[in-house]
């Protein structure tokens, strides 16, 4: 990602534009593609948190995370399973939190991607 968004930057004419100019090679780096290319990565960041927390809740819930002494989203929809019939709402508390959760973080990404967007700063 980071390399990508560097090499995308480093084509831009601002950045040519610098370098005729006699801008140093760090004074580029610094001023113009380490500002620019922040706020992709770390909105980038952000996002892939969610997709973590899936992972390690779904691997959990099929017995491939965390062993059951530790708490996991996972191991407690798991558990929940086995008293579905006498308790369903024991489901929902894990599968909630799990929701909100990634929901979160995907809107926190969002603000974060609006935020850092260096083309919406004027606005």
């Amino acid at each position: 990602v980071v390399r990508g968004q560097i090499l995308t930057l480093k084509e831009q004419d601002y950045v040519h534009g610098a370098k005729i100019m006699g801008t140093t090679t760090w004074n580029i780096l610094i001023r113009h593609l380490i500002p620019n290319a922040m706020g992709p990565i770390i909105v980038t960041v952000t996002m892939l948190i969610p997709s973590a927390i899936f992972i390690e809740a779904f691997m959990s819930f099929i017995g491939l995370g965390v062993s059951p002494p530790m708490a996991s989203w996972g191991t407690m929809c798991n558990d929940a399973l086995e008293a579905l019939r006498t308790n369903p709402y024991q489901l929902f508390a894990p599968s909630l939190a799990i929701c909100l959760t990634m929901f979160g973080f995907n809107f926190v990404g969002d603000g974060l991607r609006d935020a850092l967007d260096p083309k919406l700063k004027g606005r």
